[in-house]
């Protein structure tokens, strides 16, 4: 039984039998290894991993490592794709006793409700947990918005605005209770709960940037308003604050797309800084630490962590550099920890 097992030491050995493995391979692609009895086929390499790990690994999973190292030595890969973790998607789900003993991963659950169409995809999930709401966007123009089932409770499609623009990130507006979503020009505020034949609410555009991601700033009042952060492809972070005031001060003359009216992006103050050389790849506030977090491929500036003061002024910001830069990032509260990925 597994439990019996010193993981760590079996770990170690694990490890030891994958670089043995990369030495041979080496060797053999160099013309400078000679078959003995230490050589290692799939057949040594299964039977000791199992002895290793007993039945917590699975006979797919260790032909997909073996072929992985076999094919590519340079690529290693990490040692959890031995227990199934960061696999492809397999048909069907385990039962509880079939579940890896080392790395327990909870049950998925698939919505069969189609929310967009062929040749679409998915380009932003939000959770609000005390709605008991998630939110999803599709790059084509798709929001839609599921109740606690996961059952879809409203959907729309914004092909109408996007022209040639894609949806590129959305989120939650908690005070004024609208679906905010930016494509490369746009600002979209939407109102989920319009009872109107046509769903119900504001475009703010143009936008000079193409905007790349989006995210609320939550913050303690209940006062009706809402702050954003946006960020754009020239290394830009945005600051905006939205009223319920603003719906009715500031519409375009223009007039409106369907039943979206437009209000000029000109009439709002809306302070930005560059904190990046490249793309802003994701945007988050972390209200524990009431500061934000943004990240970029820019090898220099790849990640920033300080308060939404600094997008008004010009004070030093709290940043740390990552060779190619950083694509995403979270916060644990329970360990106090902020981990990056490259």
């Amino acid at each position: 039984a597994l439990e019996s097992i010193d993981f760590k030491n079996a770990l170690e050995q694990f490890q030891d039998l994958v670089e043995k493995m990369i030495v041979q391979k080496t060797k053999e692609s160099s013309g400078l290894y000679t078959k003995d009895d230490d050589e290692i086929d799939y057949d040594k390499f299964s039977s000791t991993t199992r002895t290793l790990f007993g039945p917590a690994v699975k006979d797919q999973n260790i032909q997909a490592f073996f072929r992985k190292v076999m094919s590519n030595p340079d690529e290693r890969p990490e040692w959890p794709e031995i227990f199934g973790c960061f696999t492809g998607e397999r048909d069907g789900m385990s039962s509880p006793s079939e579940e890896s003993m080392v790395l327990l991963v909870s049950e998925k659950r698939q919505i069969t409700h189609s929310v967009v169409k062929r040749k679409d995809i998915i380009k932003g999930i939000v959770k609000v947990p005390l709605l008991h709401l998630t939110i999803t966007a599709s790059q084509r123009g798709v929001l839609t918005v599921f109740n606690k089932q996961r059952k879809s409770f409203f959907s729309y499609s914004f092909y109408f605005l996007q022209d040639t623009a894609w949806i590129t990130g959305c989120d939650y507006l908690p005070n004024l209770k609208y679906v905010v979503a930016v494509t490369e020009s746009t600002i979209i505020l939407w109102d989920y709960k319009s009872k109107e034949s046509k769903s119900y609410g504001f475009v703010i555009k143009p936008m000079k940037n193409c905007l790349l991601c989006v995210c609320t700033v939550t913050m303690a009042d209940n006062l009706a308003k809402d702050t954003i952060l946006m960020g754009d492809d020239k290394g830009y972070v945005y600051l905006l604050t939205i009223t319920s005031d603003d719906f009715i001060m500031k519409q375009s003359k223009t007039g409106k797309i369907s039943q979206f009216k437009i209000l000029d992006s000109e009439s709002f103050d809306i302070p930005k800084r560059k904190l990046h050389d490249d793309w802003v790849g994701k945007i988050k506030y972390f209200s524990a630490l009431k500061r934000f977090g943004s990240c970029s491929t820019d090898s220099i500036n790849s990640f920033v962590l300080d308060d939404i003061k600094r997008l008004e002024d010009q004070l030093p910001v709290k940043e740390f550099s990552v060779p190619k830069g950083v694509n995403a990032f979270t916060y644990c509260g329970k360990a106090k920890v902020i981990v990056t990925g490259g």
